[in-house]
């Protein structure tokens, strides 16, 4: 903001009737904050798997085009016809992107002035912007010396491999197999563990993942590309006593991998046989769409299974405010090591909507997380 101007920069995204995804950065109006509120100017807002669902949706970004200028650019995409009903919800709304990021309180409401000036972490959307008006409740102050990309990632990521453990105990598990686990989350979710001595299975997608997890202490991991991975995984439910799986993947047969495995070792185990498996209950939650093809499986893991989503906000709106207060406190106490963030590059925000950049940050793949500094210029 400038002067009396009370505007700044956002990211938007819109879908048109016709079947068009609209990416645009445009100039829009910052409320000044009411009591309870505050006015962030945003230092850093990393884009998660998660964001690029609204982002970019479904639509076929080999036929992008790029518009506009250089400081508002304009981006364009179809969308496949067969896709469109499930994006009913949203057609013409302009929607503003990213759910977490980092920056200075610059104004405060009533009620909130002890955060003027505080560097703080948020989430509530929005966060592809240069300032963001939200509740303070919304806000976690960070650490003394933190840099606001420290703090960008202390939400999504943080909060849900905490919720991964949280879940395991309340459910009566008492080991986790988890997918696509050389990711920032996967490897917060190593370090979690192998802090609280949880068992963890990590299921990777290559050798040099494989490698990257067990250089951190990883003591499970298994690769999904080898040809013994059935049986490797089988192994690693036997040496963890895992029950509970939670898979980023969603698409394909890994989940049925997962029920498969860990009902294989409770039969190897059971005191007598049944025609119905064993009693032992598998539970697999998919909470992320790397491949956003059908969940397919063989049911080979008697009846006593579930398989379900998993949401981080519903998670903590369950376990009440005191619970979801005392993860956020430990993620505050240990932001800069058991959850620490990396990305692999730095960029503005008309920079995110140039094909380069989509072209990395797109894929979704793993040591390709990027992070948004609305102040940086191309």
């Amino acid at each position: 903001m400038s002067g009396n101007a009370r505007s700044g920069l956002q990211l938007r995204s819109k879908v048109s009737a016709e079947g068009m995804l609209e990416v645009s950065l445009a100039r829009v109006e910052v409320p000044a904050p009411g009591p309870g509120e505050v006015v962030v100017r945003i230092e850093a807002a990393p884009i998660n798997p998660s964001d690029l669902g609204l982002l970019l949706g479904p639509a076929d970004m080999t036929k992008a085009s790029f518009a506009g200028t250089a400081v508002e650019p304009v981006l364009t995409a179809p969308i496949p016809v067969g896709l469109m009903a499930g994006l009913a919800g949203r057609v013409g709304e302009s929607m503003p992107v990213g759910n977490e990021g980092a920056g200075t309180v610059v104004e405060a409401g009533a009620g909130a002035e002890g955060l003027l000036g505080r560097r703080v972490g948020f989430f509530g959307g929005a966060s592809y912007a240069e300032f963001r008006t939200l509740a303070a409740a919304d806000c976690l102050v960070l650490p003394a010396g933190a840099t606001a990309a420290q703090g960008a990632s202390c939400f999504v990521n943080p909060l849900t491999a905490l919720g991964m453990v949280e879940t395991m105990r309340r459910e009566g598990h008492s080991g986790l197999v988890h997918t696509a686990a050389a990711s920032n989350l996967g490897q917060m979710l190593n370090r979690i563990c192998l802090k609280d001595g949880v068992p963890l299975v990590c299921v990777v997608r290559s050798a040099a993942q494989k490698a990257l997890l067990e250089g951190q202490g990883a003591k499970h991991v298994v690769d999904s590309s080898a040809a013994s991975f059935p049986d490797d995984l089988t192994a690693a439910v036997d040496a963890t006593g895992a029950t509970l799986g939670f898979d980023a993947v969603g698409g394909g047969a890994l989940a049925g991998h997962i029920l498969a495995a860990i009902e294989v070792v409770a039969v190897r185990k059971a005191a007598s046989y049944s025609r119905y498996g064993s009693s032992v209950h598998k539970q697999v939650y998919i909470y992320g769409s790397l491949d956003t093809g059908p969940t397919h499986f063989v049911r080979r893991f008697g009846l006593a299974w579930g398989l379900g989503g998993w949401l981080l906000m519903p998670f903590l709106a369950k376990i009440g405010a005191e619970a979801a207060q005392r993860l956020r406190q430990r993620v505050v106490d240990e932001l800069t090591t058991t959850f620490a963030s990396h990305y692999a590059a730095e960029i503005g925000l008309a920079e995110a909507l140039t094909p380069a950049a989509i072209a990395v940050y797109g894929k979704r793949a793993t040591g390709a997380k990027y992070l948004i500094n609305p102040a940086k210029k191309q």
